[in-house]
């Protein structure tokens, strides 16, 4: 199995918000000396919990200090961009790593309506052309003249390049079908909403068309990890994602707390029963029983390769997650 790693750049308790970008290209070097295939950086505005505002910049910065590992976006959140300016940050991308950048890109916002208009400059977003806007994108990476009129007259610099991987990212099923039409790779986000199907991978791969961007249709599945030596460290380390995620759900964004802060929690027995429901977004227990959890989704689904998001509270302990599944699995 394929294992990679999806970073937020996340700001755990009792740490500086700076420190988290830092810490990223730290995982970056570790995954690639561990042979991890892939390494993507979300994409996260007005937040102060995930980091990842600028993806693009820590990619470059990631790829300039690893060897093998492909580097990309998971995702680009494509609403806030001109496919001009996207051509051009993954063209130039390409040329800086050759062979190793992925264009990863997203429908969703990354943030709240605040965020949105800022980064629009107060203007109405569009939310209806996403895709077209994806294919012209496409286009225009490969040196093509893109079939909207807006576009025909321009070129994306520099020309010429290996092309980069391009992937379209998905949480319900409804970019399944797209992805296989441009043949681009499909990635489902498991973490978000655990509601994976093989009806959804099956849509995909029947509608794959060989494109320049893939000859084959590939999959990648990201699941949200807390792993340890054993199940009952994993369970002390997974208490801030627990906690978060519970208020996430009610609409309340809260500070990541230490796993001590957790234990000290005065938790309803209510609350203790969606934290449990939520595990099916948060896999949590021993690194072989995460291991064997992952072969055994490989079987029942049938995807190319597991993406890891992981978020202890220290970096010791996220470096460690990594290290015990590559050595489990890898």
């Amino acid at each position: 199995m394929k294992l990679s790693v999806l970073d937020q750049a996340p700001v755990t308790g009792g740490h500086e918000e700076r420190d988290a970008v830092t810490k990223a290209v730290e995982l970056g070097v570790l995954a690639d000396e561990l042979g991890y295939h892939r390494m993507w950086m979300a994409e996260h505005h007005s937040s102060r919990t995930f980091v990842s505002a600028a993806p693009e910049i820590i990619v470059s910065h990631i790829a300039s200090r690893t060897k093998n590992l492909r580097v990309g976006t998971g995702g680009t959140m494509m609403m806030h961009y001109s496919p001009l300016k996207m051509a051009e940050v993954f063209k130039t991308l390409s040329a800086l790593a050759p062979g190793r950048i992925d264009f990863g890109v997203g429908r969703a916002p990354g943030g709240d309506q605040l965020s949105i208009l800022a980064l629009s400059e107060g203007r109405q977003p569009m939310y209806h052309n996403m895709y077209e806007k994806f294919e012209t994108t496409l286009q225009l990476i490969n040196d093509e003249v893109p079939a909207e009129d807006l576009y025909k007259q321009t070129i994306a610099a520099p020309s010429g390049i290996v092309l980069p991987e391009a992937w379209l990212l998905g949480s319900s099923g409804n970019s399944a079908l797209k992805a296989g039409s441009y043949g681009v790779g499909y990635s489902f986000a498991q973490f978000f909403n655990g509601m994976m199907s093989k009806e959804i991978l099956d849509t995909y791969r029947k509608s794959f068309k060989p494109s320049v961007y893939m000859e084959k249709s590939e999959i990648n599945v990201c699941y949200m990890v807390t792993t340890a030596e054993t199940r009952e460290e994993a369970e002390f380390e997974a208490g801030p994602y627990d906690l978060f995620s519970l208020f996430f759900m009610r609409g309340q964004i809260i500070p990541m707390m230490t796993p001590e802060e957790v234990q000290n929690y005065p938790l309803t027995e209510m609350e203790k029963m969606q934290i449990q429901d939520n595990r099916r977004r948060h896999q949590v227990g021993s690194a072989k029983e995460i291991a064997t959890f992952l072969e055994e989704e490989q079987a029942k689904y049938g995807f190319d390769e597991a993406m890891i998001c992981s978020i202890p509270n220290s970096q010791e302990k996220r470096l460690e997650v990594y290290r015990l599944l590559a050595r489990e699995l890898l």
